[in-house]
């Protein structure tokens, strides 16, 4: 069982960053692939990106690429999201969540743990 609670979230203006985290608990945690998913008002849960049991691979939804960088520490069971040039489109609920898989995972299904979420608002 692992239990996730993300923070950093805020307010911030266009152009600005953010940086999330995620703390987990359990000893499991450094086995587990992770991932961030975010969704807006009136979406769906998308894909925002992914990070194998190492922190040697990562996935970015193509939106994201080059504007977030995903990493982690597994001696202090976190992970983080970077998030700079932020835009209003970037807005919504954050929410780390953990597969007992040790592979990159994209689909919101292939996670076993979520956290409750932490919300990002980039105004204009």
């Amino acid at each position: 069982q692992v239990q996730l609670v993300e923070s950093g979230g805020g307010l911030v203006q266009a152009g600005g960053s953010l940086r999330l985290s995620c703390a987990a608990s359990g000893r499991t945690f450094r086995s587990y692939a992770m991932g961030w998913f975010r969704q807006a008002p009136g979406k769906e849960r998308e894909f925002v990106a992914a990070i194998n049991w190492t922190g040697s691979r990562t996935a970015y939804a193509d939106s994201m690429k080059g504007r977030y960088t995903i990493s982690r520490d597994n001696a202090k069971n976190t992970l983080y999201l970077q998030m700079n040039s932020l835009k209003p489109e970037d807005t919504g609920v954050y929410y780390c969540a953990a597969t007992i898989s040790g592979l990159i995972q994209v689909q919101a299904t292939d996670y076993n743990y979520w956290g409750q979420g932490t919300q990002v608002t980039v105004s204009a």
